[in-house]
């Protein structure tokens, strides 16, 4: 019988010793899974009969808006309890989501100490590094012994949040280097905390923006990092756990925008409706102006048409190609933006790959759409007398069309984030509108020079 039978079994039974029991077996994280598949009524039976400590470990692994419905359904002093049990930094994210009546109110209910706490954190800009630390962890000063340091740690490492790595300050409070605690557990109990430090650890501003932390977790390979004030005093740190939730956000935020729309901010079936179709609606009539561009220019070339109604049926296959290709390259510079694996120094490398990119993938579309034309030729009339320019009008205008869309897709990234707009606004039907409007003027552009005196 699995934990979450046995669960619905003690609660039909009204075994609620049997349920405690069950659920004390399992991690924090599995309870919190198993309770998010359980009715209201039995979430409330279930979250009750758990340890307090647990049960606020529990909390922290719910959903945001099973959170709501469990502070709306417990008592202020049960309430209280799960708050003041909670990690700082998983704290300070619930009462940041909650509507500001009630994070006053559960502000109150708080113990004094973890109230200043709370109120200390919530006090950073939103989207700080401030408020993803958490005050909890050790500190050792650089003159004691080993075995002072691992007394210290037996006292206070129960309350800290990581015990992986531990910070040495000086007198006045500023960090001086981060150790493993395997470091302090193999040194020689006689000899000095100064002496297994190397001086050298990655720290992180409180007002620090929350992308610079994902980035600096990154390429230290650590599960914490130090958070100093701008005098380099410690006052907290951030955890890996914190750090991927601001990972994944960025990264479904980067996905939504290169979809072509605003970033949802909520998940997608708790949203509104009125504020997904806003959230949508705005960029799908700036696609949707953008497109009418085309129909401008396909008037434009409408004598040229006429005489050679030939070359509008390849005016899909021309503007998806540059399209296509547009959006591959937007779509690789962005992430390699995204991963610092280029920057705006980068730019002229980027377009010198890119047009050698460029020339290659629109002479592959452009050859491939040659022999296609020649072999319909071959077996019908379907593109008349003049097939051979049809078919090099075609294949040339593949290549320079894919060659504009791949320049057009990868530099774009580079001055939305040069004028200081994140780059992935450079949506993929946003570079798709680009190149369809200037694709169509390359092709009539070159149809115009290979079909003059024949087709036109």
């Amino acid at each position: 019988m699995t934990a979450q039978e046995r669960s619905e079994n003690a609660i039909a039974t009204r075994n609620f010793a049997e349920l405690r029991d069950t659920l004390e077996r399992l991690p924090p994280f599995e309870i919190g899974s198993l309770m998010c598949e359980m009715p209201a009524q039995n979430r409330v039976l279930a979250f009750r009969v758990l340890p307090r400590e647990l049960a606020a470990d529990a909390f922290e692994y719910l959903p945001f808006d099973i959170q709501q419905e469990l502070l709306r359904s417990l008592g202020r002093e049960e309430v209280a309890a799960i708050l003041d049990e909670m990690a700082p930094d998983d704290r300070t994210v619930l009462l940041d989501e909650l509507p500001g009546t009630v994070t006053n109110q559960l502000l109150n209910l708080l113990d004094p100490i973890e109230r200043h706490v709370a109120m200390q954190l919530l006090g950073y800009p939103e989207g700080s590094i401030g408020r993803l630390m958490t005050p909890d962890y050790v500190r050792l000063r650089p003159d004691w012994k080993i075995d002072e340091a691992l007394e210290h740690i037996r006292e206070h490492g129960r309350d800290s949040e990581t015990l992986n790595l531990v910070y040495v300050v000086d007198d006045d409070g500023k960090l001086i280097d981060e150790i493993r605690i395997r470091k302090i557990l193999l040194a020689p109990t006689d000899s000095n905390v100064a002496d297994v430090m190397d001086g050298t650890f990655i720290g992180l501003e409180a007002f620090d923006d929350q992308e610079t932390a994902v980035e600096a977790m990154r390429r230290s390979d650590l599960t914490a990092l130090p958070v100093t004030d701008s005098d380099g005093i410690l006052i907290g740190i951030v955890t890996i756990d914190d750090i991927l939730d601001v990972a994944q956000a960025e990264a479904t935020e980067d996905i939504q925008k290169f979809g072509g729309m605003e970033a949802l901010d909520e998940p997608y079936l708790k949203i509104a409706f009125s504020r997904m179709v806003r959230k949508r609606a705005g960029w799908l009539v700036v696609l949707f102006l953008g497109e009418m561009l085309t129909a401008t220019a396909m008037g434009f070339f409408e004598k040229e048409i006429e005489k050679a109604v030939v070359l509008a049926l390849f005016v899909p296959l021309i503007i998806s190609s540059g399209g296509n290709s547009g959006s591959q390259a937007a779509t690789l510079v962005i992430r390699a933006m995204t991963l610092t694996e280029v920057t705006l120094a980068d730019w002229w490398r980027v377009v010198r790959r890119e047009v050698f990119t460029g020339l290659a993938l629109g002479s592959i579309l452009g050859s491939i759409g040659f022999v296609r034309i020649a072999l319909w030729s071959a077996f019908s009339n379907m593109y008349g007398e003049h097939w051979f320019l049809v078919a090099l009008t075609v294949g040339i205008s593949l290549i320079g069309v894919v060659l504009w869309g791949t320049l057009s897709g990868s530099m774009l990234p580079f001055i939305l984030r040069r004028v200081g707009i994140d780059p992935a606004t450079s949506s993929a039907p946003f570079v798709a509108t680009l190149v369809d409007v200037t694709g169509l003027i390359i092709y009539f552009g070159i149809a115009m020079v290979i079909l003059e005196g024949t087709l036109l």
